[in-house]
């Protein structure tokens, strides 16, 4: 938001509630109560009732009827339900935008790989206090990569996708170390040699790696 257009209470509650969700601080299955959102994000009841029901259509919050919300449950069928309708949209994203990347393009992608490589190299060496920050570089490069799509709508919805399955890493707080350091760095490689095959070969490796790595923590479920 701009000096002349400030965030208002129900965008800043709504912005709140949807890093909370995704980032863990809310858990899985966590009742959402309208005395306790109001105290806790400020914002009127009948604005937290618009922001819930915009978070339901999201996909983050469930509608129990009579009983108000909750935080969506995760479950394995989930995730990998997830994880392949990001395959699909960034698989395609890559070839649009690897077809129509410029300099600018590259520039972009260059310079979100720095940030999120330093903090990859930190957490290699056991430094985990910033493993928000490491998934939200780990979002601008993944965005970088399709930035050049030429498509509003593929990114939105890819964006949407892409949070929920940053949620499902987050509750398992899954980081793989060098392998995954690794696919980021063939996944820069290969956008620089507009090499889309490659690159869709190690996107798929690297989703379905970061899937099973968070199952096989055992914090998912069924």
């Amino acid at each position: 938001m701009t000096a002349d257009h400030p965030e208002t209470i129900g965008e800043n509650a709504y912005r709140r509630i949807r890093a909370d969700i995704i980032f863990g601080r809310i858990a899985p299955g966590q009742k959402l109560k309208l005395d306790w959102l109001k105290d806790t994000y400020g914002a009127s009841i009948s604005t937290l009732r618009e922001i819930l029901s915009r978070l339901t259509s999201e996909g983050l919050v469930t509608a129990e009827g009579q009983r108000g919300f909750e935080a969506s449950p995760v479950s394995v069928e989930n995730l990998r339900d997830i994880a392949a309708l990001r395959l699909l949209l960034e698989g395609f994203a890559l070839e649009q935008s690897f077809a129509a990347g410029d300099m600018e393009w590259e520039a972009r992608i260059v310079a979100a790989h720095h940030k999120l490589a330093a903090l990859e190299t930190r957490m290699r060496d056991g430094d985990l206090s910033q493993t928000e920050m490491w998934k939200r570089y780990d979002w601008e490069f993944h965005q970088a990569l399709i930035s050049a799509c030429g498509s509003k709508v593929l990114m939105e919805t890819h964006a949407a996708v892409f949070d929920k399955y940053l949620r499902y890493q987050m509750i398992a707080l899954s980081f793989r170390g060098d392998i995954a350091a690794n696919e980021h760095q063939i996944l820069l490689d290969a956008a620089l040699k507009r090499d889309a095959a490659t690159a869709k070969t190690v996107l798929e490796q690297h989703v379905q790696g970061g899937v099973e790595h968070a199952l096989a923590t055992g914090t998912i479920g069924e």
